[in-house]
């Protein structure tokens, strides 16, 4: 009885520490191993990391050639495993780090706000906007494509666009995908297809992030 009880404090308090903040803290490992069809953009967005912090740590110049089966650090040289130790020297990193001004944004797709910035554990990365499944995405803003996929898990065919040095977007869900990684992009060029969530709703998964780390898509988006 006294070990279920020292077991029920220890599941508490890691709970606790799991919630801080609204957010989830997810476990980073120290590597990640590259699988075919990642790029450096992808690998940083599923870990919440700046693309310019990871190839900073990993000596990748531009971090544009990256190959399957190459080890990625996922923490900063000098900071062992600890995912605690890797925030603070990421938020050290970012925070140094030029600030790009905020690109003229759009919004993506025509449809109904379904779940707010934070609102849902689907949504603690972006927004939810529901409509037609097959009605047009189209890029928030000018820039590049730097992933076009369905690697990553839970976004289904995702694009992601480099805007400028800080500022990028992403739009999940999709049931295709209308660029390639590497295209330049306008505002209002259709990207893709809206798609389904996994309980077959249409909808739009859509994020923008600031030196690697999400915010509130309806800061930027012009009010409707």
């Amino acid at each position: 009885m006294k070990a279920f009880a020292v077991y029920l404090c220890v599941f508490i308090a890691c709970a606790s520490l799991v919630s801080c903040g609204g957010q989830a803290l997810r476990w980073t490992p120290e590597y990640h191993t590259v699988r075919s069809g990642e790029t450096l953009y992808s690998i940083a967005w599923q870990y919440n990391i700046d693309y310019r912090t990871l190839a900073r740590w990993n000596d990748l110049g531009d971090g544009t050639l990256i190959r399957p089966g190459q080890q990625i650090r996922l923490t900063g040289p000098d900071s062992g495993s600890s995912a605690m130790a890797a925030t603070s020297k990421e938020n050290t990193s970012t925070a140094t780090a030029p600030a790009a001004p905020a690109p003229q944004w759009r919004w993506p797709t025509d449809g109904k706000l379904a779940l707010g910035f934070g609102q849902s554990p689907k949504t603690q990365s972006g927004i939810r906007i529901t409509g037609q499944t097959g009605q047009s995405v189209v890029a928030a803003a000018d820039g590049q494509v730097v992933y076009a996929g369905s690697g990553l898990i839970g976004y289904g065919q995702l694009a992601i666009i480099k805007h400028n040095a800080s500022y990028l977007s992403a739009y999940g869900y999709n049931s295709v995908l209308l660029v390639a990684e590497g295209q330049q992009i306008t505002a209002g060029q259709k990207i893709a297809r809206m798609g389904e969530t996994s309980s077959q709703q249409p909808a739009l998964h859509f994020e923008i992030r600031r030196n690697g780390k999400p915010v509130d898509p309806l800061d930027y988006l012009p009010s409707r």
